[in-house]
């Protein structure tokens, strides 16, 4: 089986450490093949940036695949650009706290987290990604919780100690919407 995961938004968002992490906790947790591939333009904040993930029972052929099971979008830009590179009956997330857009894809499963909104509640908008890729996890399964959890305190916690306890928060609440949105989705079809 082969999951892939394209996440994209503006640089300064956190787009390439939901992808660290998710490639992080993959290699530590399973013992599947797992690519990254990172795209970002030159400014240092405020430029596009997005990544593909891509956790494979089998050996990748390529890091940035055509079409991805799952999109995470943090920006409008990025949903319009992103939008029809998800599979038919993929998964799309958006962060509506900061996506005022709507998708035109009426094949795809979206599922809407708040992100931005949930992080300045906490009072540091630099979560929204913990929050985002909890949302993720929480839908999708693919990987434990706690490794992906794991993965942010080796990361993140490691240069930000004093953030460890608010990933922690934004990431839990993130996991919750997601799996609200899968119990959702379960009992519509």
């Amino acid at each position: 089986m082969e999951n892939t995961v394209l996440i994209g938004g503006i640089g300064g968002q956190g787009i390439l450490v939901f992808g660290q992490l998710l490639c992080l906790a993959a290699m530590e947790a399973t013992d599947k093949y797992v690519t990254y591939f990172p795209s970002y333009s030159m400014e240092k904040r405020g430029g596009t940036s997005d990544c593909y993930v891509t956790i494979s029972d089998e050996p990748v052929g390529s890091p940035k695949a055509e079409k991805s099971d799952y999109v995470v979008v943090f920006a409008n830009m990025a949903l319009k650009k992103f939008q029809h590179a998800l599979n038919p009956g993929g998964t799309l997330f958006v962060d509506t706290s900061v996506c005022t857009e709507k998708t035109d894809r009426t094949d795809v499963h979206v599922v809407e987290v708040p992100a931005g909104e949930i992080a300045r509640e906490m009072g540091d908008a630099r979560v929204a990604n913990l929050c985002m890729l909890g949302a993720f996890i929480g839908y999708t399964g693919i990987l434990p919780p706690d490794k992906v959890l794991d993965a942010a305190h080796k990361t993140i916690g490691a240069k930000r100690p004093e953030l460890r306890a608010l990933n922690e928060e934004a990431f839990s609440k993130g996991l919750e919407i997601g799996a609200q949105a899968k119990a959702a989705h379960a009992a519509s079809v």
